[in-house]
């Protein structure tokens, strides 16, 4: 490399005394050089603002929503979301009576019940949906608070009857009984995929419009394998292209067991037909990259650029839109809300053009639809009956998601400080209407009493028998 000296520059030299005594002139008008005292480091000033540039490239919904200005769709272009039919359950329930006698536990609650008919009826009126991370779990870490809640609700209260309740996360990257079964162990609380909605859950109704699709994030492979079990033809993730291509994302490092476990093609004699980020991106350079290639290609075809590419632009759908997500880091990381902010600022940024894209998860309406359908055939596998609770609660830690949505869909929210939240009395721009409680355990407990009345016993005695008036169980069983 050639060496310069001053002359290179073209510039008058100064001493190291006039350059300190002129240095606070040139930093005032924005138009000098200095040499800084000490070290002979020339300055030379800014052409740009040291101000952020991302906001103009931002849609104003895309960090906090608010029910004060937000439209009534998160999406750009206010589409309609495609979403999937709740399977009906049959009628011959699993809770209803098997053969053979009946365990003394459940002789007593149907006793209990039948005492308190009006009662058994309230707590069939009512439901609760509950956000998972920061409310029941922080990653793989029980809350503590989160089991015993779920155990009041399966039956540990005083009518020993089961409450309706649902699982609706904008958590994803996991096939649904696989989150079951892993939530179960946590939480020490059966937990089925009839009641459990994950932010792409929905999106399986997507299988019908498109057949080769881009699915992008998660660990691994886990999110082929959620788009194989919804019904897609021809899934295409990042790795495939890159083994394709090594050369498409020149600062990966790719293993040869990722290209031993790639699925490559030639991908410039292929239509990709969407876009779909399931879950969060664990290589952002990576990701962003593809994405913007096939954003800006014709028609979905790598390898080619479109004249006009808002034109000829493919459609991106993302599960959910949360910017923070709590973990067990002690404060919330970043999550696909900040990975689809920086697409939309980039993609601006390279077309001078709005990024249209569709947004499930909470708070879209589409999501709240779809727990309609999910609670109402979760009632008929409880109890019987297929019908959908008055009385519905929605517990969460995230007032731009869990609350806002509940809100808009006129459940009764609940905000708690276990995770997102760390907030005052309230959140300022999306209040929970039901209040804000310590944990989810006292957010149950008085959601409860609110709806069975203050004297409502959160535990179930087995040693009295209802119908005896408080003589011991095992002293006699009415049948």
């Amino acid at each position: 490399m050639p060496a310069y000296d001053d002359s290179d520059f073209d510039l008058p030299l100064l001493s190291p005394v006039q350059a300190q005594k002129d240095s606070s002139t040139m930093h005032a008008n924005g138009n000098g050089l200095s040499v800084e005292n000490g070290n002979g480091a020339i300055e030379i000033p800014a052409t740009r603002s040291s101000m952020s540039e991302a906001a103009k490239y931002m849609h104003n919904l895309s960090a906090t929503p608010s029910m004060r200005d937000r439209r009534s769709s998160r999406n750009s272009f206010g589409t309609a979301l495609p979403i999937p039919r709740a399977k009906k359950h049959s009628r011959l329930s699993s809770v209803h009576p098997r053969s053979g006698s009946p365990p003394l536990r459940e002789l007593l609650a149907s006793q209990a019940q039948a005492v308190n008919p009006q009662l058994v009826e309230k707590a069939k009126n009512m439901a609760f949906a509950f956000d998972i991370d920061g409310v029941l779990v922080h990653g793989d870490r029980l809350i503590p608070e989160g089991c015993r809640a779920l155990e009041i609700l399966n039956g540990d209260n005083e009518l020993g009857i089961k409450i309706p309740h649902i699982f609706l996360t904008n958590g994803s990257g996991k096939i649904e009984t696989d989150r079951c079964a892993q939530l179960s162990k946590i939480l020490r609380n059966p937990v089925s995929t009839d009641q459990f909605i994950q932010s792409h859950t929905p999106m399986s109704a997507l299988s019908e419009y498109y057949r080769t699709v881009l699915v992008v994030g998660g660990e691994g492979y886990r999110c082929r394998e959620v788009a194989e079990q919804y019904g897609f033809h021809n899934i295409v993730v990042p790795n495939d292209i890159i083994a394709w291509d090594p050369t498409i994302a020149p600062y990966r490092v790719f293993t040869d067991e990722e290209r031993a476990t790639s699925r490559p093609r030639d991908f410039t004699k292929i239509c990709i037909e969407a876009i779909m980020v399931f879950s969060d991106s664990r290589d952002y350079a990576t990701d962003m990259q593809i994405i913007m290639d096939l954003l800006r290609s014709k028609g979905g075809r790598l390898g080619t650029v479109a004249e006009d590419p808002v034109a000829e632009r493919i459609p991106i759908y993302f599960s959910q839109g949360d910017l923070l997500c709590p973990t067990e880091h002690p404060t919330p990381r970043m999550s696909q809300g900040a990975f689809r902010i920086g697409l939309e600022a980039m993609y601006k940024a390279l077309t001078g053009a709005d990024l249209e894209r569709v947004v499930y998860g909470k708070p879209e309406l589409a999501t709240y639809k779809y727990a309609d359908e999910i609670l109402t055939s979760w009632m008929q596998e409880l109890h019987g009956e297929e019908k959908l609770p008055q009385n519905i609660y929605m517990i969460g830690d995230n007032p731009a998601s869990d609350i806002i949505g509940g809100n808009e869909y006129g459940w009764n929210t609940c905000l708690v400080r276990t995770g997102v939240f760390q907030g005052g009395d309230n959140d300022e721009n999306n209040p929970a209407n039901f209040g804000v409680f310590p944990t989810v355990l006292d957010a149950v407990k008085k959601a409860l009493r609110n709806e069975l009345g203050p004297e409502f016993k959160v535990f179930f005695d087995e040693k009295i028998n209802p119908v005896l008036h408080g003589t011991a169980a095992d002293a006699a069983v009415v049948i």
